[in-house]
């Protein structure tokens, strides 16, 4: 009995290694060559499921999906000797395994032949084409009432309004159809190329932003000296009207003055024509009572002023 366990336990380890080396299953997002002493043995397998080959020979699987090619930032001179960086992407497809196989053998060695091969491409159409129309698309419009007064001096307007002869998506298109002539014999399909990111270099890039935040500058002194001249005119303004305020205000102070005074001279004259007498009184009177306690006065001792103190005797 122990026997015979040992026994089933050997042949369902051997069932087991043969079946490993026999069958391998192929997932639905791949393809795959089965290989012999490194040459390709039959069709190429597409269809997923539980497929086999013989013990001796190995599978070599294939993606069959969309992979994404990233380009490395190149330094490029345009056509007008601007030096920027590009920085360059693309998506392509394994559409031939066998011719794969054969050129590039992996996704590794594609890679390397796509570097060299984009890369270039990119690089001649860059050198070929002015700024303008790497940084423009093709439905370029620009509206010049919205640009601001300074930047729309600086700037031609027919040169903003010019519309660009490639543009960036042709561009794009060329740098795809003249790789894509040389990716049949890789066995790749390659599907779109887009250019991500289109920088100045540092040095350039520096000049740029020097020269734009002296003209930043340069417009905010602008403002500022505009805003100083319109502050010192309001200022201006506000003193003429400040000054034409009060004197209009001391004049017709000065009317009611003359006014009031005119008044009061009619209304002494007035109480003097009444009664001279007592007018005479009350303002004697009035001056007795203006003069202080401590305050020391000589007149003379007949003086009309103290005629209203004399003491009669009975």
């Amino acid at each position: 009995m122990k026997t015979k366990l040992i026994i089933t336990a050997v042949v369902l380890v051997l069932i087991g290694f043969m079946a490993r080396t026999v069958l391998f299953v192929l997932d639905e997002a791949e393809q795959a060559i089965v290989v012999q002493f490194g040459d390709p043995v039959g069709d190429v397998i597409t269809e997923p499921g539980l497929k086999r080959k013989l013990p001796w020979q190995e599978v070599r699987r294939f993606d069959k999906r969309l992979l994404v090619w990233d380009g490395d930032v190149s330094q490029i001179p345009t056509r007008g000797r601007e030096f920027i960086l590009v920085d360059t992407t693309a998506r392509w497809r394994i559409a031939d395994p066998l011719q794969f196989l054969r050129s590039v053998r992996d996704e590794l060695g594609a890679r390397s032949r796509l570097d060299d091969i984009i890369d270039s491409v990119v690089r001649d159409m860059v050198s070929s084409t002015e700024l303008e129309e790497i940084v423009r698309s093709g439905d370029w419009t620009v509206n010049l009432d919205e640009l601001e007064d300074e930047l729309a001096a600086d700037i031609d307007p027919d040169e903003l309004q010019q519309t660009p002869k490639l543009g960036r998506e042709r561009l794009e298109q060329e740098i795809l159809q003249r790789a894509q002539r040389l990716m049949p014999e890789l066995g790749i399909e390659l599907h779109d190329v887009r250019v991500k990111r289109v920088n100045y270099i540092d040095s350039v890039r520096r000049q740029v932003e020097n020269r734009m935040i002296a003209e930043r500058q340069s417009i905010a002194e602008r403002f500022r000296s505009e805003g100083q001249g319109r502050s010192q005119e309001i200022l201006g303004g506000m003193e003429r009207d400040l000054q034409r305020i009060r004197s209009e205000a001391e004049r017709q102070a000065a009317e009611i003055r003359g006014n009031a005074d005119a008044e009061a001279t009619r209304i002494y004259g007035s109480a003097y024509g009444a009664d001279p007498e007592f007018y005479a009184f009350f303002e004697t009177l009035e001056h007795y009572r203006a003069i202080g306690a401590n305050a020391t006065l000589f007149f003379r001792a007949d003086s009309d002023f103290f005629r209203y103190l004399e003491v009669r005797g009975e």
